[in-house]
């Protein structure tokens, strides 16, 4: 790692700061291959997730780490936190609503089984959905209620292959899908239990529960 002056950098601003972003992205490396490639989440639903930091560590970023393993790290970057998780979630929260950000999260994880038996998502896919979500596009489509993590999920994209967007239509075994996810909810359950008594009711609604019957 390395620093260098701001003027070093072509056009920088000397300011240090830009206008309001008009989308907002997170990422997620789902190892469990049962979330979509993208949702739409609302300001709740955002401080949810970013609180949450769902994601995977990968071999070859983690010391000593041979394979993939699913973790949640708060904000996506605990160790650097200095205040209490909820002061940033609350901020976040806050600054979409002012100034009406759309907010998604992309899984370039696994698809078609967990790891080890799915694949990982395809990079041109991941491409293709940010590139209409940049460009105000996807807001327009079509959307379905996600049975087990309750965000919105386009149907359809052009150039997404329509069954990417429907993640148990990915897997051989349906039964195993449902299984996988409905333990992927009860992890993030467990997980927000030290975060609820610092989140209103918005945000604890916000938290992924089978709420329909699988697709």
């Amino acid at each position: 790692r390395a620093a260098y002056p701001l003027e070093f950098i072509p056009n920088a601003s000397r300011t240090g700061r830009a206008g309001q972003p008009k989308n907002l992205i997170m990422l997620t490396a789902d190892a469990y291959g049962v979330m979509p490639p993208i949702a739409k989440l609302t300001p709740a639903q955002a401080m949810y997730h970013f609180l949450s930091g769902y994601t995977a560590k990968v071999a070859g970023t983690e010391k000593g780490l041979t394979g993939v393993e699913p973790e949640f790290s708060t904000c996506f970057g605990a160790p650097f936190l200095p205040r209490h998780p909820s002061i940033y979630g609350n901020l976040l929260r806050e600054l979409i609503g002012a100034h009406g950000v759309d907010c998604w999260l992309v899984n370039t994880g696994w698809t078609g089984g967990r790891y080890g038996v799915g694949r990982r998502m395809p990079i041109k896919v991941t491409r293709t959905l940010l590139t209409t979500a940049l460009d105000g596009s996807l807001k327009n489509a079509k959307f379905r209620t996600d049975p087990y993590f309750g965000f919105s999920v386009p149907t359809s994209v052009p150039g997404v292959e329509p069954h990417l967007l429907y993640p148990y239509k990915t897997w051989q075994n349906k039964a195993e899908f449902d299984e996988t996810a409905r333990k992927l909810v009860r992890m993030f359950q467990e997980n927000f239990t030290k975060y609820e008594s610092h989140v209103d009711a918005d945000v604890r609604a916000a938290a992924p529960e089978v709420r329909i019957a699988a697709e």
